[in-house]
C-alpha cells in the first residue's frame, strides 16, 4: 500500500500507475481510494506525482518524477507544450491517441447511453496531424506569460535598487499569441505554432515585430484599453488567405499603416480586413467588417464544390478531414435520389450543399443569420436549386407546421454544437419519423444522452468516430439511427407495460 509523503502542505503520491486517459486528456491513477488525474501523463507511466487539487476522492496531480516512460510516449514538437493550452495529447504516439479518442466515445455512448457498440467502426485518423487548421485566432496583450527563463529576469530582493516581484524593464511584455489555460488575462506569445500552415507564422510575427518597432500599444485585457485586439488568419485549401486585424482604440492613421504594411509585404494576402471592437469581449459576429483590399471573403473547395468563406463564416477547420467526415455522412445516409433531407444545425450549408446533389431536396436551419446568407450564396455559386434555408431558433422552427409546410423528412442530418440537441428537438424529431437520422457530433457525452432519449423509436445501426484534432482530446462522432419497425414499437411498449404492472 502506498505512503503519501508530506513536504510542507505538498503531498506527493509514489509510483502511481497510469491506467488510462480522461475525457479532458489527463492521465488516470489510483492511490488506494483516491482517483488521481496527472497533467501529461500517458497510460504505462510509473511516476511520484504532486497533488495541486484535492477534492473528496478525486485530485489532480503533476508528475514529480518520471520512473517508468511508457512505451506510448513521444517527444513532444513544439517549444510552447505544457504552457499553451492547445495540442495536450503531443507527447504521445498518434496512433495511441486515436485509441483512447475511440474508447472515450464508446464509454460515452455505453455509460451515458447506454447504447450497444459492439458493431463500431474503427476511427478514421487524419492524414495529416500537423499544419492541418484553415483558421487560427490570436490575442495582443501588454502582459505576457512569463516562462522560467522569463522568471530569472524578475528582480530580487536583495539587491538595494530592485523591489521583490518587480519585473526587469529591459523585459518585452508585450505578446501575440493564446491565452493560458484558467487565466484570461495572461497571452503565451507563440514563436511557432504548428497547427497551421505558412504564411501563418510568419504573418503573426511580422504583425507583432511591425507594432513594436512602429510603438503600437497592446491589449491590455484587464483595463480594456491599447490599440491592437485580435489577429485572425483563414487559409484554404484553394491558396487563399484572409487576414483579420481587430483594433481597440487606434486612431486611422496607425489602423491604415498597419494595413497598408501587410497589404505590401504579404501579396498573397487575397481578404485583408479589419474590425473596430471597443466591447468587453472579443466576439466579433456583432461588429462590422471593414475590407481593406482584395475581397471580403475566401474560398474552400471541396468535392468539386465552391464554399464562400467570410471573416464570421463558420466552416470546419480541418478542411480535408472535414471532407472524409461529410463523406462518411453521405455514406451513412444511403441516399437512393428521391428523398426529403433536413440538414439541421446547416451552419453555412456545407452538409446540405455536398449532400443535395444526391437527393430530391434539402432543408436547411441555423441559428445564426449570416450563415444562413452564406449557405444561400453557396448554393447559388454551385448551381444548386434544390436547397431552402431558415434562420432562427431549432425548437422555434422546427415546428409541426413548419414541417405540415415542407414535408415529413425521410432523412434527418443533425450536427448540433457541443451541448447537443434540445429536448424539444429531440421531442421533434421522434414526432417526426424520419426513416433515417444522421447524428454528427464534437461531443459524445451529450450525443450519447440524446440518443437515449431517442431508444424508443430508433435503433442505433452504426457508430464511426472521425478525429478532426490531432493532439488534442476531441473527437467527431457520426450514428446512423434507423427507424424501428412497428412491430419492434409494439414490443417495448408491452414489455413496458408489463415492467409497470409489476
Amino acid at each position: 500500500m502506498s505512503r503519501n509523503r508530506k513536504a510542507g502542505t505538498v503531498t506527493i503520491l509514489p509510483n502511481i500507475h497510469i491506467i488510462d486517459i480522461a475525457e479532458e486528456g489527463k492521465g488516470v491513477g489510483k492511490a488506494e481510494e483516491l482517483v488521481v488525474f496527472v497533467d501529461k501523463a500517458v497510460p504505462g507511466d510509473v511516476a511520484d506525482v504532486r497533488i495541486v487539487k484535492k477534492k473528496k476522492n478525486l485530485a489532480e496531480a503533476v508528475i514529480e518524477t518520471l520512473h517508468t516512460s511508457s512505451e506510448l510516449r513521444t517527444d513532444p514538437f513544439c517549444q510552447h507544450f505544457g504552457t499553451c493550452g492547445g495540442c495536450k495529447w503531443q507527447h504521445m504516439q498518434y496512433d495511441a491517441q486515436l485509441k483512447f479518442k475511440y474508447k472515450n466515445v464508446e464509454a460515452a455512448l455505453q455509460r451515458l447511453g447506454k447504447i450497444d457498440t459492439t458493431g463500431m467502426e474503427p476511427i478514421l485518423g487524419s492524414a495529416a496531424n500537423k499544419y492541418y487548421r484553415n483558421k487560427l485566432e490570436y490575442t495582443f496583450s501588454n502582459k505576457r506569460w512569463l516562462n522560467k527563463q522569463d522568471m530569472e529576469s524578475v528582480k530580487d530582493a536583495e539587491d538595494i535598487d530592485r523591489q521583490p516581484g518587480e519585473v526587469n524593464e529591459a523585459l518585452e511584455m508585450n505578446a501575440l499569441g493564446f491565452h493560458v489555460p484558467l487565466r484570461f488575462d495572461k497571452i503565451l506569445d507563440i514563436q511557432h505554432c504548428y497547427l497551421q500552415a505558412e504564411p501563418s507564422n510568419t504573418l503573426r510575427n511580422q504583425v507583432r515585430n511591425y507594432a513594436l518597432r512602429m510603438g503600437l500599444t497592446f491589449y491590455d485585457l484587464r483595463n480594456h484599453e491599447g490599440n491592437l485586439r485580435n489577429l485572425i488568419i483563414r487559409t484554404s485549401s484553394t491558396g487563399e488567405v484572409m487576414v483579420v486585424v481587430v483594433f481597440a482604440y487606434a486612431e486611422q492613421e496607425q489602423v491604415d499603416g498597419l494595413m497598408e504594411y501587410l497589404r505590401q509585404n504579404f501579396p498573397e494576402i487575397t481578404s485583408l480586413l479589419y474590425i473596430m471592437n471597443q466591447k468587453k469581449n472579443d466576439t466579433i459576429f456583432d461588429q462590422e467588417v471593414i475590407t481593406y483590399a482584395g475581397r471580403d471573403h475566401i474560398f474552400e473547395e471541396m468535392d468539386g464544390l465552391k464554399f464562400k468563406i467570410g471573416a464570421k463564416s463558420f466552416y470546419q477547420t480541418n478542411s480535408e478531414q472535414a471532407h472524409e467526415l461529410y463523406k462518411i455522412t453521405r455514406e451513412f445516409a444511403g441516399f437512393r435520389g428521391d428523398e426529403l433531407v433536413y440538414d439541421l444545425y446547416t451552419g453555412a450549408g456545407t452538409i446540405a450543399n455536398f449532400v443535395a446533389r444526391q437527393v430530391k431536396q434539402v432543408v436547411g436551419v441555423e441559428y445564426v443569420p449570416t450563415a444562413i446568407e452564406d449557405a444561400k450564396f453557396n448554393s447559388n455559386l454551385n448551381g444548386i436549386d434544390n436547397t431552402i434555408f431558415y434562420a432562427g431558433d431549432m425548437k422555434d422552427i422546427l415546428t409541426t407546421d413548419f414541417i405540415n409546410a415542407h414535408g415529413k423528412p425521410d432523412v434527418v442530418i443533425t450536427d448540433p454544437p457541443r451541448a447537443g440537441m434540445h429536448a424539444d428537438v429531440v421531442q421533434r424529431l421522434l414526432e417526426m419519423e424520419a426513416e433515417k437520422i444522421v447524428y454528427v457530433s464534437c461531443n459524445a457525452a451529450t450525443q450519447a444522452r440524446d440518443l437515449a432519449l431517442m431508444k424508443a423509436k430508433y435503433n442505433v445501426v452504426r457508430i464511426k468516430p472521425v478525429d478532426m484534432f490531432p493532439h488534442t482530446q476531441h473527437v467527431e462522432n457520426v450514428v446512423l439511427l434507423q427507424l424501428k419497425t412497428e412491430e419492434e414499437r409494439n414490443r417495448i411498449i408491452e414489455e413496458i407495460e408489463v415492467i409497470t404492472t409489476l
